[in-house]
């Protein structure tokens, strides 16, 4: 490898989260970003061709050198990575109506789900997972929020065109029976689905104890009613 490349892998394997490619261009200022992405995919070879345990990852709006999905299952037996708090059905259902339906204030998730949501979201919050992106329009200017680069990252994800699509998601939904008797193709998988889990303290993939294609994420694609305005004031209080 050239000494750029190997200035990158030093960069990468020392930091606990995926790098952008505008702050890996800061290690040294006179490359292009040209001679920048050649020597990234020189890294990214020189893993693959050589047979390596690890691999360099485009996740989560950067570059993160991450274990090969196969060694996972032996790595977290042996207990040689932090197991993070697996997020519960009512989070991975709430999270989802975030991603698609983002930005969203409390109120209108909270009518989405039939419940209150207040909770949930305070603890995808303080996850990193989602956060504030804006205030609405109407009474009180409720907060409305979105998913952050951490939940890219969590799902291995790129950015969040990456997610199913409406049709995927109805597909992938559908029972077994009904699959084979429209004969329409089947979802190839989920999204974290051969992305390796992470080399990182945060374990992550791990976090993500099932994906967005749960069978409650069905909900975030209903058409939700207009929070009344009462909701609003509530939110904004």
């Amino acid at each position: 490898m050239n000494s750029l490349a190997k200035l990158l892998e030093a960069a990468l394997f020392a930091s606990p989260r995926p790098i952008p490619t505008e702050e890996l261009a800061a290690l040294e200022p006179e490359a292009s970003p040209a001679a920048l992405q050649a020597a990234l995919d020189e890294l990214r070879e020189h893993y693959d061709v050589d047979g390596h345990g690890v691999a360099l990852v485009d996740v989560g709006g950067g570059w993160q050198v991450l274990t090969r999905p196969e060694y996972t299952e032996a790595i977290e037996r042996a207990q040689l990575a932090a197991r993070p708090q697996r997020l519960s059905a009512a989070a991975l259902e709430t999270l989802a109506i975030i991603a698609y339906r983002q930005p969203i204030g409390r109120a209108e998730v909270a009518e989405i789900r039939g419940v209150d949501a207040g909770a949930i979201i305070k603890s995808l919050h303080e996850r990193g997972l989602i956060d504030v992106v804006g205030r609405a329009e109407g009474l009180g200017r409720p907060l409305l929020y979105g998913t952050t680069p951490h939940f890219l990252e969590q799902f291995g994800l790129r950015h969040l065109e990456e997610l199913p699509r409406v049709d995927e998601l109805a597909i992938a939904l559908r029972k077994p029976g009904q699959a084979e008797a429209e004969a329409e193709p089947a979802l190839p998988g989920s999204p974290v689905e051969g992305v390796p889990a992470s080399a990182s303290p945060d374990g992550g993939a791990e976090v993500a104890s099932a994906t967005v294609v749960e069978a409650e994420t069905a909900v975030a694609l209903e058409e939700p009613p207009t929070p009344g305005a009462a909701d609003e004031a509530a939110e904004g209080a």
